[in-house]
């Protein structure tokens, strides 16, 4: 449609007003849940202050690491660790994990396309690709959960690891029991 036949088209009236007043809808719609999705972001960090520094500093200074309330809730304060190796850092942080004998960590993946009935070809790929000279992507990670619990064994263990290199974040965490 050009711009002449759309000049001569009758418009209703009351469907612009109708979209017009869907759009408002929405640009209301959109304007309360970036508020909503805002407060529930303060009640999140708040709740993570309380649970990972708040309580824990006070129960610490009472000398208690678990209570039960009078609901029957226990609360107890634990260790929470978590690591993340960032992107920008991540052959440094493999060559730390090779070099100090933790290379078991690191998992490996080639992926490759085949045809149907190429399955044989699949177990011989990276030592045809080597042997030819063939270019591929070998891309290699070590699991999130994997990375946590080595961080604990270390950190726990007194060993020592450097802490930036793999995004280390260590606080105490509140944890509740509701009773059944």
């Amino acid at each position: 449609m050009d711009i002449e036949n759309m000049s001569k088209l009758d418009i209703d009236q009351d469907k612009v007003k109708l979209i017009s007043d869907r759009c408002q809808e929405l640009t209301n719609i959109k304007q309360k849940q970036k508020e909503i999705e805002d407060q529930l972001s303060e009640v999140k960090n708040k709740g993570r202050d309380l649970e990972e520094r708040v309580i824990p500093e006070m129960m610490a200074e009472a000398g208690v690491s678990k209570l039960k309330m009078k609901d029957g809730t226990e609360v107890e304060v634990k260790p929470f660790y978590a690591a993340k190796i960032p992107e920008s850092r991540t052959e440094e942080a493999f060559s730390y994990l090779r070099n100090n004998g933790f290379e078991d960590l690191i998992k490996n993946t080639v992926p490759a396309s085949f045809s149907r009935g190429q399955d044989n070809q699949v177990s011989e790929l990276i030592r045809v690709c080597e042997e030819h000279k063939f270019s591929y992507v070998k891309k290699e990670k070590v699991e999130p959960m994997t990375l946590k619990a080595f961080v604990r064994e270390q950190v726990e263990g007194g060993k020592e690891l450097p802490f930036d290199l793999f995004g280390v974040y260590i606080a105490n965490k509140t944890k509740l029991t509701k009773k059944e």
